[in-house]
């Protein structure tokens, strides 16, 4: 068997206990208590199986808690990115349009690209 079988552990449970609250000799002083040594643990199990259970549910929502907050600040630094990266395309954008117009009007003060008329020069 496991353990004590059910009959053993009421008989314990009856069972008590000489306790003296003063000197030996003073037999009169004596109380008597229950003797609960059967008892006492299965509450401590059960209370410790509770505070076990608890315990990891606690650490459990302090995990789930630590990555929502990562999660949050990891989406903050991307979202910032990104409006950084908007930010540095429209300048670059920008800056092509200005290029790209002065390189229209240098090519058109310029000899070298003036459109030739091909007709002409064979003749």
């Amino acid at each position: 068997m496991d353990g004590p079988s059910k009959e053993e552990e009421e008989e314990e449970d009856r069972a008590f206990t000489n306790i003296s609250l003063a000197d030996d000799t003073d037999h009169s002083s004596r109380i008597l208590y229950p003797r609960c040594r059967s008892l006492l643990p299965k509450m401590m199990n059960a209370d410790m199986d509770v505070d076990a259970e608890n315990q990891v549910e606690l650490e459990e929502k302090t995990r789930l808690i630590n990555q929502v907050l990562e999660l949050q600040h990891t989406l903050e630094d991307l979202s910032a990115r990104v409006d950084a990266v908007k930010e540095e395309n429209l300048k670059l954008k920008s800056e092509n349009q200005v290029l790209g117009q002065y390189i229209e009007n240098l090519m058109s003060a310029s000899s070298v690209f003036q459109t030739t008329d091909t007709k002409s020069k064979r003749k």
